[in-house]
């Protein structure tokens, strides 16, 4: 028995990810790293009307904060991603939008928090 044991720990300790392994810990590894490397990360979809009203928010107030943006509809992993943001978050949609790596949901919300003087506060922070 301890040799079938054997057999079967060293044939699976040296088993590869598969593709779609490697690709969900890429997209992990790249949302973790835009949201530690950047004081505002937001994951949008280009053509999406939410999206665009948050980024020009940010544009318009923000321009001088370091923020990344990845669309997620121009990259090979924009479903991964998005898959990793849900889990992550909790919120499915985008933008999906993280300010000093606290994450402040999508556009209604980063509007709200704009409106009642809090957004400037947490970027700031």
């Amino acid at each position: 028995m301890s040799f079938l044991f054997s057999l079967f720990s060293s044939s699976a300790s040296s088993s590869k990810p598969s593709s779609a392994q490697r690709q969900l810990m890429s997209a992990k590894s790249l949302v973790d790293d835009a949201i530690a490397g950047h004081t505002v990360a937001i994951f949008s979809k280009s053509y999406c009307p939410y999206c665009k009203r948050a980024k020009q928010l940010f544009a318009s107030n923000y321009a001088d904060v370091d923020t990344v943006i990845y669309e997620l509809d121009d990259r090979d992993d924009g479903a991964q991603i998005q898959d990793y943001l849900a889990e992550k978050t909790g919120q499915r949609t985008v933008p999906n939008i993280f300010v000093n790596q606290k994450h402040v949901g999508g556009s209604s919300d980063v509007a709200a928090l704009q409106d009642k003087g809090e957004l400037k506060a947490l970027i700031t922070a």
